[in-house]
């Protein structure tokens, strides 16, 4: 540790830290506009120089290391003139477009020219001009006029997303970020360049002049999407979401979101919102009443348990929706007297499982690892944030290795990849295995496993080093020997000391399994019942052609059931539906996800619900009591959390007790490709997102683009 003098109070720092590093532990706030805790040090912006004692001229704190016995002043008047003097050099060709500009009201450089701005220019010369940009759906680079080059973008780019879409040309006043060629900008984490721009330059397209920000109330969420459970704030005007934010999270998210997080909230104010209860009767649709329709409900499933048992009805959930959702679902199937209900819509394999499948160590424990191994993902569009957090390891020396069906670009440096079909994945990882036993001198889980090159770099990389992981993805989870593939990847875990887990698929996919939204022995799993093995099907928050491993082969099925109930926030599977039920979706409603890593996040509605949507817990609450079924008495989500899981909001589960335990190998199956969402497919939401839709990402996966 080395001790300091700032502004007269003592400061002890770790040795190597910088000035800025010292202020903030201090309390002390310097201005600046190109230092972010997050990213590297550039220096360019000299907004920060302090006057540090026996220095010939001002210092930037950002870039000048702590020295025992430093002096620092950040106030005096030479600090303060030099940071003046700054000041006036970032405002000569700044525009004077601030009533206009989307950054009004939250922009650095507006705060900081009140205190240290001159109260007019000396600068008269013509001011330059620098022409917009058009790099894509998400991002407006139209006034670039007010770029005063600090390089955030540049260097997040670099350093979190992984990709240099942006950089600066030319030198002096001449210099330009621009994207290389005209390219647009297509990383899944571009919105970020929107946050940490100081100024005005780099804009929400989707939200652009929409509100100013003073307008808006600001309000906790929690991003129903993947299995991060980005902390998220909503900004709404006039009941509206307008804008989507993240929340500071380190143990989460840190102070990123993935652009699916940010830009989805378009799909709720769409035109396919369902506003109101829908019967289908003769083939037309009619809105109704909720009394009529879930009376209509209530009397078509005592009457299917009549006739047909109830073996007969069943529900299709989704992994999206919120854990209060799940568990009354499966309260209510299992009232009626039937076991049939599933959430894994996606999954080629329905062992029976005991235990819950998860990440396996916390998240913020990624950004550690030495070595990992991950089986069957498209890390870096799966889960974007998981992604983030594996690249700074790999930033930090981390050996990062795969076995995948084709080379994908992580934006990370991959040392190994085993590449093989996917009905190969199983023999890969055996070979893996080999290689493993093969070092230890222990015998391999599978005699037929070879331990070729590859396997043998893959196993060297999980031998050393202490903080390791095997990490099976969404086509690992989604394929038809995941048993196999999850014993191997256990017993490689165990002789390497590398812990093991699910990257798991949506915001809820650990709910689930924790609610038990599983069928037992005798009932039915997501595959049968898509089979046509149901009279009455229940579809909470899913759309079974885009989310299950049989697509369109589910309107087909669902076709030829007596009664099929949607209950969805959109106007979803019209084709096949007998009655449509508008449930809130994540913003209209209170609820809890449990995060991959096992965390409980409760989240509370931040607009009214739109026309007669009513959140989907009590709405299974109401059809619970028509019913006539017991439990059904919770009067707030709170409630039904406590009975779930009794853990509070932010708490961990503990995992220890609900450990998946390997199976017995069984003989290799026939394998088919696995079934897996791209990254703006993932679910109703995002589906619905128009912005989304436009991006190079989501053109890619419907065609438009080749690959």
């Amino acid at each position: 540790m080395v001790e300091i003098e700032l502004d007269g109070q003592k400061v002890e720092i770790a040795e190597g830290c910088m000035v800025m590093h010292a202020a903030e532990k201090a309390g002390t706030y310097i201005p600046h506009f190109c230092y972010h805790k997050k990213l590297s040090i550039a220096a360019n912006c000299r907004m920060c120089l302090v006057e540090v004692e026996k220095a010939p001229k001002p210092m930037p704190a950002c870039a000048t290391p702590v020295t025992q016995g430093m002096v620092v002043r950040t106030k005096s008047d030479k600090a303060i003139q030099a940071q003046k003097s700054v000041m006036e050099f970032l405002l000569i060709n700044h525009p004077l477009d601030c009533p206009i500009c989307d950054q009004g009201g939250e922009c650095q450089l507006q705060d900081l020219a009140v205190g240290y701005g001159g109260t007019s220019s000396r600068y008269e010369e013509e001011k330059r001009v620098v022409f917009h940009k058009d790099v894509g759906p998400l991002i407006s680079m139209e006034e670039m006029s007010r770029c005063i080059h600090c390089t955030r973008c540049v260097r997040f780019g670099q350093e979190v997303a992984g990709v240099m879409e942006l950089g600066m040309i030319h030198r002096g006043e001449h210099s330009e970020i621009t994207t290389v060629t005209g390219d647009t900008i297509d990383s899944e984490l571009s919105g970020n360049m929107i946050d940490i721009c100081p100024v005005g330059a780099l804009t929400s397209k989707p939200f652009r002049y929409s509100a100013r920000t003073w307008e808006l109330s600001r309000r906790k969420s929690i991003s129903p999407h993947d299995s991060t459970g980005a902390n998220l704030v909503v900004q709404v005007k006039n009941h509206k979401v307008m804008r989507v934010l993240p929340f500071e999270n380190e143990d989460v998210n840190e102070c990123w979101i993935a652009d699916r997080d940010r830009f989805s909230y378009e799909a709720l104010n769409s035109a396919e919102r369902l506003t109101r209860p829908m019967l289908k009767q003769g083939g037309v649709w009619s809105e109704v009443d909720w009394q009529t329709a879930l009376e209509y409900i209530a009397n078509g499933l005592q009457q299917i348990k009549k006739d047909h048992g109830a073996n007969k009805i069943g529900a299709l959930v989704s992994p999206h929706s919120t854990l209060e959702e799940l568990y009354l679902a499966r309260a209510l199937v299992q009232g009626l007297g039937s076991n049939n209900i599933d959430y894994r819509l996606r999954n080629a394999e329905f062992a029976t499982q005991h235990g819950v499948n998860w990440l396996g160590c916390s998240i913020a424990s990624l950004s550690a690892l030495q070595s990992v191994l991950v089986v069957g993902s498209n890390l870096r569009k799966d889960h974007p944030l998981f992604a983030q957090r594996v690249r700074q390891a790999a930033r930090k020396g981390a050996v990062v290795t795969a076995i995948a069906s084709v080379v994908r670009d992580w934006a990370m440096p991959v040392a190994h990849t085993l590449v093989a079909q996917s009905n190969a994945w199983v023999q890969a990882l055996a070979d893996v295995a080999a290689a493993v036993a093969q070092a230890k001198g222990v015998v391999a889980p599978q005699p037929q496993g070879q331990a070729g090159e590859v396997a043998q770099a893959i196993a060297q990389a999980l031998l050393s080093g202490e903080r390791k992981a095997v990490l099976l993805g969404n086509a690992a989870a989604h394929h038809a020997q995941a048993s196999n593939l999850l014993a191997l990847a256990q017993w490689i875990g165990e002789n390497t000391g590398a812990t093991v887990g699910y990257l798991t698929e949506a915001a809820n996919t650990v709910g689930a399994q924790w609610v038990g939204a599983m069928p037992t022995a005798e009932g039915l799993n997501a595959a049968q019942m898509l089979a046509g093995g149901l009279r009455c099907a229940l579809l909470l928050n899913t759309e079974p052609q885009w989310d299950s491993a049989v697509g369109a082969q589910a309107v087909a099925a669902l076709g030829k059931v007596d009664m099929v109930i949607t209950m969805s926030p959109f106007k979803a599977n019209m084709e096949f539906s007998d009655v449509l039920l508008p449930i809130a979706p994540f913003t209209e409603t209170s609820g809890s996800f449990i995060n991959a890593e096992g965390r409980v996040q409760s989240f509370h509605a931040v607009v009214k619900p739109l026309g007669e949507t009513r959140p989907g817990w009590k709405v299974l609450r109401v059809l619970g009591n028509l019913l006539g079924l017991s439990n059904f008495d919770f009067e707030t989500s709170q409630e039904i959390l406590t009975k779930a899981v009794n853990v509070p909001s932010g708490g961990l589960l503990d995992m220890s007790t609900r450990r998946v335990q390997a199976q017995t190998l069984t003989s290799p199956a026939q394998a088919g490709e696995p079934v897996v969402a791209s990254i703006y497919q993932l679910d109703g939401i995002v589906r619905r997102a128009t912005s989304l839709q436009l991006t190079a990402d989501a053109r890619l996966a419907s065609g438009e683009v080749p690959a």
